[in-house]
């Protein structure tokens, strides 16, 4: 087995997510996940502390990106607008395996209690780094809080759509984006 070989960790994310959609999240061990990615035990717990992990593998880059297109929104744009520039940025860190994944992971999670709790706190994370980037443009924190829960909805509405567009040479921040602008106007009507 490959000691240092590079691309362990999204082997090992891949390897995962197939052995929880094929046999099941609770019958799926870490040694088995490492075979399948070719790397030791030991190679698994340098890039994860247990199997649970792998759901939110990239979840710090993900809300780091967020952040960031938040922030670098122009100054005058509104809540929502600044929302829909940092899912643009997120969507940058969005290539071919997040998307081959997609409909296995769904699958995965909506087979385990255990899954379907991690990927709530993703969902809480991803909001946290949201509604900070927002207060730091002077929102209010309920302004920001709404927001943000907008944005993690939109986000992952959007990244379904794209895993099951059949176009592949589509932009995910169009769907991200797309999906945003759909709760906006669904948001508008509950009044």
């Amino acid at each position: 087995m490959a000691r240092w070989e590079p691309g362990a960790r999204e082997r090992l994310v891949v390897a995962a997510v197939d052995l929880f959609a094929e046999q099941g999240y609770d019958a799926t061990t870490v040694a088995q996940i490492a075979e399948r990615a070719g790397v030791t035990k030991s190679t698994f717990f340098r890039h994860f502390p247990d199997k649970r992990e792998l759901l939110v593998a990239g979840q710090e880059t993900l809300s780091r990106l967020l952040a960031e297109g938040i922030a670098d929104a122009p100054a005058d744009a509104s809540p929502l607008e600044a929302v829909a520039n940092g899912l643009r940025r997120a969507a940058t860190a969005m290539g071919p395996m997040n998307r081959e994944l997609a409909p296995r992971l769904k699958a995965a999670v909506a087979a385990s209690t255990e899954l379907q709790e991690r990927d709530a706190l993703k969902s809480v994370g991803l909001a946290a780094a949201m509604t900070a980037a927002l207060t730091a443009r002077g929102l209010p924190d309920a302004t920001a809080a709404l927001a943000s829960e907008l944005g993690v909805l939109a986000f992952k509405r959007g990244y379904f759509a794209w895993s099951e567009s059949d176009r592949g040479d589509d932009d995910p921040a169009e769907f991200l984006v797309a999906a945003l602008e759909e709760l906006r106007a669904a948001s508008a009507s509950l009044d």
